[in-house]
Parts: C-alpha cells; sequence; structure tokens
C-alpha cells in the first residue's frame, strides 16, 4: 500500500496532466479558411438584446468585422465607412455585424456617438474571436466624447485584432481579411459581393 502522501501526490499529478491535455484541446487556435462553416454564436448587441447567428446565417450574406475597440481612431474610420457603405451593403443583401472586446454600454455610447446604422456585439470574454480565430491581447483605456460631447473614459477587458469575414447564404466563410485597412473595408466588402452575385 502506498502513504496518503503518494497517493495524493500521484493524484496531483494525474490531475496535472488531464488539466494539460484539456487546456491544450481548449488553447488550439482555430484557423478558419474560405469554405469552412461558420461558428455559431450568441451575443449581446448595442441595445441589450441577444443576436444569434442561426437567426442570421442562410438568409443574407453576413459581414462580421472584428475590431480593436470603440472610439479609437482607426476603429471610428473603419465604422463610418461601413455606415457610409450601408445602403449599398443592404441592397445586395448584407447585414453588418461589428465585433470587439467593449461592453454593451460602451457598443450603446459608441453607437450614439457615429450615429451607425449597424449592430455592435460584445465580446467582452473573447468567445466570439476565439471561434473565429481571432488573437485578443488585453484590455485598454480610452478617452472619449459621447454624442453630447461630454468627456469619457472607456475601459474594455480585451482588445482584438482587426480581422474581416463574410459568412455566404450556406452558412460558410467566403472571404476572410486578417490585413484590414479600416478606412477601407467597407468598400472591399461591397466590391467582393457585388462580383461574387455576377
Amino acid at each position: 500500500m502506498f502513504s496518503p502522501a503518494i497517493r495524493l501526490s500521484a493524484l496531483g499529478v494525474v490531475l496535472g496532466l488531464l488539466a494539460t491535455v484539456s487546456a491544450g484541446k481548449d488553447d488550439k487556435p482555430v484557423e478558419l479558411k474560405v469554405g469552412d462553416l461558420a461558428p455559431a454564436f450568441d451575443a449581446r448587441t448595442d441595445s441589450d438584446k441577444t443576436w444569434g447567428s442561426g437567426d442570421h446565417y442562410g438568409k443574407k450574406w453576413v459581414v462580421i468585422y472584428f475590431y480593436p475597440g470603440d472610439f479609437t481612431p482607426g476603429c471610428t474610420a473603419q465604422a463610418k465607412a461601413f455606415k457610409d457603405e450601408m445602403n449599398k451593403l443592404v441592397d445586395l443583401g448584407v447585414e453588418v455585424v461589428g465585433v470587439s472586446g467593449d461592453s454593451v454600454k460602451t457598443h450603446e455610447l459608441f453607437k450614439k456617438a457615429q450615429k451607425l446604422n449597424f449592430t455592435l456585439l460584445a465580446d467582452e470574454e473573447g468567445i466570439i474571436a476565439k471561434k473565429f480565430g481571432v488573437p485578443v491581447g488585453s484590455g485598454g483605456t480610452v478617452k472619449a466624447k459621447d454624442a453630447d460631447g461630454n468627456a469619457i473614459e472607456i475601459k474594455r477587458a480585451l482588445t482584438a485584432a482587426r480581422w474581416t469575414f463574410i459568412v455566404d447564404k450556406d452558412g460558410k466563410i467566403a472571404y476572410k481579411n486578417i490585413k484590414v485597412t479600416p478606412a477601407a473595408d467597407a468598400k472591399q466588402i461591397r466590391e467582393f459581393i457585388t462580383a461574387e452575385k455576377k
């Protein structure tokens, strides 16, 4: 018989190995390719409602763009470009959602300040980013002004890389861009879908 101390030590080793194996599975980065099925997910919107991919995939072209954070210069330029292209995108049967590590409240403030005409999704734990294989880093703080011109300080839990995906009407990844130019993103999306529909 082994002493209690040895049994506990052996149990600790086994549990440690199991934790390592299971962490290895969870930590393996996802590498989505064009043609792969798009990951399913649910998220909270800027109006604190549930947005479920199952209610949108297969009905329209769904643009899912990940960006670092609300109220930052590049992300503001990207959001404004989507706002300006929205009528043309809607005419093509496109729905746009922006995803970042910001909270529902921060998204609400950003959407109002920039008069955005599309949905923003909160991904404070990086769950959606992970499903799409989007790298995430530590959070950050931004000083900005709200829609009324009041100074505000925004804190986000994490910062996602700027990647854009298009999910086609079959629920598959039709487009993946990991080197996004913020101000050009919306136009490139429009041109890609226009070409695909010909």
